[in-house]
């Protein structure tokens, strides 16, 4: 599993809110609904974040390997 845990950490040490997400860089309320969830997103949503908050792929997400494994 993917988890974006990390991400509302990253944000919240950025002074990054969900509300300037949507209105200032023009981020789909689904799409954050969708990280919230863990859910599946494109690596171009990935990008997109990784620029906004200067950060890598590896600061906003990481692989949980999953327990029934």
């Amino acid at each position: 599993m993917i988890s974006y845990d990390n991400l509302w950490n990253v944000m919240k040490e950025k002074g990054v809110s969900q509300y300037t997400l949507i209105k200032k860089h023009n981020i789909s309320p689904a799409q954050i609904t969708r990280l919230k969830r863990n859910e599946s997103v494109s690596t171009h949503t990935i990008e997109v974040f990784c620029k906004i908050l200067g950060c890598q792929v590896g600061d906003i997400m990481e692989y949980i390997e999953d327990e029934q494994q």
